[in-house]
């Protein structure tokens, strides 16, 4: 069994800040790539931001220069750092992982429940 668990969504002002994180645990081989997907209300599911298999990053246009995403590997742990935040960015945030479980040889992907990420004044 693999979990994947999301936390640190709320309410925020624009121009506020949130860190989401997105923990990884049980039966699992290895981990390769982790991001973090955002869908909005009526919008299909997007990428956000993802550490990829090489340790390279790749970022929503959209979120550029505002959006971090960063890893710890010891504690397979992922988190998105979003600064700046603009109305626009409310959505439910998604953590999906690329990851190896024990005793099965092929990748699978593995999301989270989402979290809700709200923009207002």
């Amino acid at each position: 069994q693999v979990q994947v668990v999301e936390s640190g969504g709320g309410l925020v002002q624009p121009g506020g800040s949130l860190r989401l994180s997105c923990a990884v645990s049980g039966s699992i081989s290895r981990i390769y790539g982790m991001g973090w997907y955002r869908q909005g209300s009526g919008k299909q599911r997007e990428l956000v931001a993802v550490n990829t298999s090489l340790r390279s990053t790749v970022y929503a246009d959209s979120v550029k220069g505002r959006f971090t995403i960063s890893r710890d590997n010891a504690k397979n742990t992922v988190y998105l750092q979003m600064n700046n935040l603009k109305p626009e960015d409310t959505a439910v945030y998604y953590c999906q992982a690329n990851l190896r479980p024990e005793g099965n040889i092929r990748l699978q992907d593995y999301w989270g429940q989402g979290t809700q990420v709200t923009v207002s004044s």
